[in-house]
């Protein structure tokens, strides 16, 4: 039978802001006292919680790497002041590297992405991020030098291990050293955007890696949003065999407490700190104190938090990207232009979930194109959901503008669409609305959309949401409002009537567009895959079609690059994660 101790830990997952140093600690110190008052014995928060994340060239400011040091340590001094010095507190900062040698690009005091664990009004011990990663979103060797110490702490007798983020999701590093140090729990704070199915990864990614250290693992998430990227927290607790002991729900702030029943640390701490282990890493033993205590009568089992659907999960993403950028942002209200179509509406329903009806504003301007179903549409809309609706044609302004400009073919479609966008800046300058871009990834993908008109805004909620799961998401998001016995926000004629941009009579998207099912298809492949045509064409489909949308994708990068930020859902976002010469003469086939 192995010798056990115990230990009650609090992982706290916690929606951080960038920069707001003050707002950070203030969330921390609430947190912390929180979980002291339960009784925890070992606090957590995520990954570079103090500063938020990502800081990205904030990092190269020394002034704020210095102001980030300094608030640790003023951190530390006021948890102690506050009566909560006697609890360790794990916590994400913005650090730097004292002994790192000139290079070039970047000189001496490099910064680090570190966490440190605060006791008893002091920094007890420190460490940086050993794995830096450099794909998709992260460009974190452009910011950071790697860290090359594991932290054991060790605690009422256990040997807790440290790692940031990145350090499991590469083999070796500080889960290996951990297993070597013998340590009976692998504490991981991260700042892991969410992604479409990401969840199901990081369950199995955890599971193996707490197989591979020997011990328990315990992954604490951010949660909240930071411009285009959202945090889906979906923290969790897995024991060495794989059994999962808690789950986080996702999308909310909230502490997950639990009590562990873990080996017993092995004789007294070592002498050789700095011994080098798997990949280069040196073990730092840190004692915390802390006699052996032994298991409550009545100990806390943290249950697993319902999961939500595939679809729920896409939803609750994007009413936390708008929540936070018009909240963290400072803005009370959003504007958006209500076309009566599906992608308008969908945009509405998000930002009333996010910010209330009161906050949203919508806008009707119909041309002389617009059928009467789009405007009854608009005001279905708006009745369902409780948002600012009102009406301003934009007909004699388009008049005028042809009478002075002449305007025919596409200019004349697209003057209409640059008029709205007017209209709508107009009233945001006036009223103090930050505008919602309604365009979707597929628009995105091809150019289906002008620039100066649709494409106005200061944020885009489903700018990486393609055409078809755009439908899918308005048929959920009217079945879950029917399951709570609530009112569907979405008109059922915005859903199924066929999408238009009413420009010219009788227009309709597929005059310009491939099917949605196919096109959404072949942008997946070539955008979030990364495949040529050859391998797309291999899987089915044609040629010629193939051809078309390849040259709709590949003409429309200039676009793209002047469209508003918007949440990322897929694993390639416009803008974010996809970054492509707007000067390029290579065409696929």
């Amino acid at each position: 039978m192995p010798n056990l101790r115990h230990l009650r830990l609090a992982l706290n997952q916690i929606d951080a802001t960038v920069g707001d140093l003050s707002g950070n600690s203030d969330r921390i110190v609430s947190w912390t006292r929180h979980a002291a008052d339960r009784g925890a014995q070992l606090v957590a928060f995520p990954e570079q919680a103090l500063t938020g994340y990502p800081v990205e060239d904030l990092a190269l400011r020394g002034s704020f790497v210095a102001a980030s040091r300094a608030a640790l340590v003023a951190l530390a001094g006021r948890l102690k002041a506050e009566g909560l010095g006697g609890v360790p507190v794990v916590v994400g900062y913005l650090g730097r590297s004292d002994t790192d040698k000139p290079r070039y690009g970047m000189p001496a005091g490099t910064p680090q992405n570190c966490a440190a664990v605060l006791m008893d009004g002091a920094v007890a011990t420190r460490f940086a991020k050993h794995h830096l990663p450099n794909y998709g979103v992260f460009d974190e060797a452009r910011y950071f030098v790697p860290g090359d110490q594991l932290v054991v702490v060790r605690r009422h007798g256990v040997d807790v291990a440290l790692a940031i983020c990145e350090d499991i999701w590469q083999d070796g590093g500080r889960v290996r050293a951990a297993r070597q140090a013998g340590a009976g729990l692998l504490l991981t704070v991260n700042a892991s955007p969410y992604e479409r199915n990401k969840d199901d990864v990081r369950l199995e990614l955890v599971r193996r890696r707490a197989a591979e250290a020997g011990c328990t693992l315990a992954y604490l998430n951010l949660v909240g949003g930071q411009d285009e990227l959202v945090f889906d927290g979906d923290s969790l607790v897995v024991s060495a065999d794989g059994e999962t002991l808690a789950r986080a729900p996702q999308f909310e702030e909230g502490c997950v407490l639990l009590d562990l029943e873990l080996p017993a640390a092995e004789g007294a701490i070592a002498d050789d700190d700095g011994t080098q282990v798997a990949d280069g890493m040196r073990i730092v033993h840190v004692d915390l104190g802390g006699e052996p205590s032994p298991a409550p009568a009545a100990p806390i089992t943290a249950e697993e938090a319902p999961r939500l659907d595939e679809l729920g999960e896409v939803y609750s993403a994007l009413v936390t990207g708008v929540r936070a950028y018009v909240e963290k942002n400072g803005f009370r209200s959003v504007l958006i232009g209500l076309s009566g179509g599906i992608d308008s509406a969908l945009v509405a329903a998000i930002a009333v979930d996010a910010i209330g009806a009161a906050g949203v504003h919508g806008i009707s301007m119909p041309s002389r194109y617009s059928s009467e179903h789009s405007k009854g549409d608009a005001a279905d809309l708006a009745e369902r959901t409780g948002l600012n609706l009102r009406t301003v044609p934009i007909a004699p302004m388009f008049d005028a503008y042809l009478e002075q400009l002449k305007l025919t073919g596409l200019a004349e479609e697209n003057l209409q669409s640059r008029l709205r966008g007017t209209t709508l800046m107009a009233v945001s300058n006036q009223e103090g609305h930050i505008v919602l871009a309604p365009g979707n990834k597929s628009e995105l993908a091809t150019g289906y959309s002008t620039l100066y008109g649709d494409s106005v805004g200061a944020f885009a909620p489903i700018k990486d949401v393609p055409k078809t799961l755009v439908w899918a998401l308005a048929r959920w998001r009217n079945e879950e409002a029917e399951r709570r016995g609530e009112t569907p926000p979405i008109p059922p004629n915005s859903i199924t009537k066929p999408p238009s941009a009413e420009l010219r009579p009788g227009q309709v998207d597929t005059d310009s567009l491939p099917d949605y099912e196919v096109l959404d298809a072949v942008i997946e492949a070539y955008v979030d895959r990364d495949e040529g045509r050859e391998a797309i064409i291999a899987q089915g489909f044609e040629a010629a079609v193939v051809d078309r949308i390849l040259r709709l994708i590949d003409g429309a990068e200039y676009k793209r690059r002047q469209y508003p930020p918007g949440t990322k859902i897929s694993p390639k976002a416009f803008g974010r994660d996809r970054r492509l010469p707007l000067t390029n003469r290579w065409r696929e086939g």
